[in-house]
């Protein structure tokens, strides 16, 4: 199997709507529980190109089967501050492709300037909590029932990654 880490273009977005829907809808990964419209989705991913954010998809024999994305965080005091969010069809995983799409956003992320990256991780999720730790994230917390799907909550943790240099 042919797998590339591209950085986010137009051409990719019809394809990363479904595959946003496709993860979402596993109600095991994502806040979503379904995509957005597609419209709305698409101005989500313009804006995220207009504004240079580090913006990744993975590539399985050239179609797109997942993403990664680093977003800035609110306000001017965190604003070397972004949120990692990351999804890969079922048939992607365990390929080495998370790894890979994360190193490619991080490495973005870096290089734009940010110092700290943040995310959650759902506490029933050890596969996803393993990759992150793999990359350097450290647990900072655990967010007591951070998330509710079909009337059950689920504990998250939190947890962020430190550039070496600090700057």
């Amino acid at each position: 199997m042919n797998t590339r880490i591209l950085p986010l273009t137009e051409a990719h977005f019809e394809r990363l709507h479904q595959v946003l829907d496709e993860v979402a809808r596993e109600k095991r990964y994502l806040a979503l529980l379904q995509a957005p419209p597609r419209e709305q989705t698409f101005a989500f991913f313009r804006d995220s190109l207009d504004q240079g954010h580090p913006h990744v998809v993975a590539l399985l024999d050239d179609e797109v089967v997942g993403w990664c994305d680093v977003l800035p965080v609110f306000g001017e005091a965190r604003r070397h501050v972004g949120t990692l969010g990351i999804g890969l069809v079922r048939r992607a995983r365990h390929q080495g492709l998370g790894a890979a799409l994360m190193r490619a956003a991080i490495a973005a992320a870096w290089a734009k300037g940010l110092t700290r990256i943040e995310l959650t991780v759902r506490a029933d999720n050890p596969n996803a909590r393993a990759l992150y730790e793999r990359m350097g994230f450290a647990h900072e917390g655990l967010q007591r029932g951070a998330f509710r799907v079909d009337g059950v909550s689920v504990d998250s943790h939190a947890m962020a990654l430190l550039r070496e240099d600090g700057h």
